[in-house]
């Protein structure tokens, strides 16, 4: 099993930047990669951003390449995403999440609410 608890969630103005950070807990050393998802309201759940645990490999989702980084520590078994150049539209909550695959993520955190105003 794998626990994951987010924070730095809030709300920033358009143009603004949030650090958010998950940290992990279990049996973490089992896991492919974490990944950064997020639910805007009435939306599906979407991927933002990933990174494998072998060899910090990343991948992004396209609407947030060039504004949004994610990067762990691995001593402080926490990864983060810094999210910069904030729109409306990144509005949403925000999950993180440990994958077991490339697709396969069974372990989930809380969520933590970004919210972005124009």
């Amino acid at each position: 099993q794998v626990q994951l608890v987010e924070s730095g969630g809030g709300l920033v103005q358009a143009g603004g930047s949030l650090r958010l950070s998950c940290a992990a807990s279990g049996r973490t050393f089992s896991m492919y990669a974490m990944g950064w998802f997020r639910q805007a309201p009435g939306k599906e759940r979407d991927f933002v951003a990933s990174i494998r645990r072998s060899d910090s490999t990343t991948n992004y989702a396209d609407s947030v390449k060039g504004r949004f980084t994610i990067s762990r520590d691995s001593a402080k078994n926490t990864v983060y995403l810094q999210m910069n150049s904030l729109k409306p539209e990144d509005t949403a909550v925000y999950y993180c999440a440990a994958g077991i695959t490339r697709n396969q993520y069974p372990y989930w955190g809380q969520g933590t609410q970004v919210t972005v105003s124009s």
